[in-house]
């Protein structure tokens, strides 16, 4: 059977703007948590965290939106008994324009709601050719394991972070043919990792993931499947005597307080298309968003302390 039928998924999409613009406003996280969960949750209250912890006059002023739920272009899958209910939908922030992001809508009968649980910027107009049935459903396949699949969930999420760790060199350049979001995180490990030249080093590497669920749909060459990464940056001073000044956007965690090393932590959704054949993936898609800083302060502040 489908997930939901498409009028209610459009109904599902309209109540989630709603409801976020009100928990956005006043960065009311408990209700925020009526329509959001997992990464998509983590990453929005990081920038609420990240918004409290600047000066009140520094703040921006909360400006409403909504997606357009009437023209959203869904892909609701057909699932078998026991599966958990879940659709996607390409999405646009105003009525007109071409679809600019993927999000993943996923049931949670405990609560009885539907909640966003991932959104990716799409790094171009064109979306994946999903195969849709004569009714336009879609059809949802396993994202690892698949023997009809190229790469799974695993070797895409292991390259992705190989990506920004060495830029790509072991396994990024080999799982992923070039593409804008592969291109930027490769340049993100090249033009981040130098930039304090020899007075400091930046190091990338993949850490602990708490999101490991992956929402895979066929296409008519594949599979696109939406999962999350999570991974570190670790900021260094080369020698003593040198020190690491926090930036503003970092003072809900650091507090203006100097560093000898900084790690920040990123949770990131990805959206990949994977070929049904042994062949390189395309990354279409990243998201990512701090959802933590820390790091030992320089020894005059830790003898204050």
């Amino acid at each position: 059977m489908p997930a939901l039928s498409a009028g209610q998924a459009r109904d599902v999409i309209a109540r989630y703007s709603k409801i976020n613009n009100e928990a956005n406003a006043d960065r009311d996280r408990r209700l925020l948590d009526t329509v959001e969960d997992g990464p998509l949750f983590a990453m929005s209250v990081s920038g609420h965290t990240e918004t409290e912890g600047l000066p009140a006059p520094h703040r921006k002023p909360y400006k409403p939106w909504s997606y357009d739920a009437a023209n959203a272009r869904l892909y609701i899958p057909r699932l078998g008994a026991g599966q958990d209910r879940w659709f996607a939908a390409a999405l646009s922030e105003s009525e007109g324009k071409a679809a600019s992001r993927l999000a993943v809508f996923v049931e949670r009968p405990q609560h009885q709601r539907w909640e966003m649980v991932s959104v990716v910027d799409l790094d171009g107009p064109g979306l994946p050719d999903i195969a849709l049935d004569r009714d336009g459903y879609a059809t949802a396949v396993a994202a690892d394991g698949n023997k009809h699949l190229g790469a799974g969930t695993g070797l895409l999420r292991a390259a992705i972070v190989d990506n920004f760790a060495t830029g790509g060199a072991n396994t990024g350049t080999k799982v992923f043919a070039p593409t804008k979001s592969s291109k930027r995180q490769i340049e993100i490990h090249d033009r981040t990792g130098t930039r304090f030249g020899d007075q400091g080093t930046t190091v990338f590497a993949g850490t602990t993931n708490r999101y490991t669920d992956a929402y895979a749909l066929k296409t008519t060459a594949g599979a696109l499947i939406l999962f999350s990464h999570t991974h570190t940056q670790t900021d260094a001073v080369a020698h003593s005597g040198l020190q690491i000044n926090p930036g503003k956007d970092d003072r809900a965690w650091l507090h203006d307080v100097p560093r000898t090393s900084i790690t920040y932590t990123f949770v990131c959704n990805d959206a990949v298309t994977v070929p049904a054949k042994a062949a390189p993936s395309r990354l279409i898609g990243y998201t990512c968003a701090r959802t933590d800083a820390s790091g030992p302060p320089v020894p005059t502040w830790t003898d204050r302390a």
